[in-house]
């Protein structure tokens, strides 16, 4: 492994990796989260409902400010009323992450 980007594991003897690979991207967990990055998860759990916050806001958690607007996006991109109502967004959107082996 040459750069910086790959994994930071080797492979065990029958090819399955040690280690989970490498980022650069400071993830902040639920627990861990505090002030402003605890407010902005508050903020995504009313407005979806979900106690659960999925990876992919996380990733935003260090900078809470910007996290506010990306949730604030996609709400107003997923369920304002448009060409397709909220159902099939949310159907669109359910598939996709079907395909994509996303639990979320």
């Amino acid at each position: 492994m040459n750069s910086d980007n790959d994994a930071k594991h080797s492979s065990g003897p029958n090819g399955t990796s040690k280690a989970k690979p490498a980022t650069k991207i400071r993830i902040i967990e639920d627990a861990d989260a505090t002030g402003d990055t605890a407010a902005a998860y508050d903020f995504w759990r009313t407005g979806s409902g979900r106690q659960q916050v999925p990876g992919i806001i996380k990733c935003f958690g260090a900078r809470p400010d910007f996290l506010r607007r990306v949730i604030e996006l996609g709400n107003t991109i997923h369920f304002s009323e448009g060409h397709l109502s909220r159902r099939h967004k949310e159907m669109i959107a359910s598939y996709v992450s079907y395909l994509n082996r996303c639990p979320y």
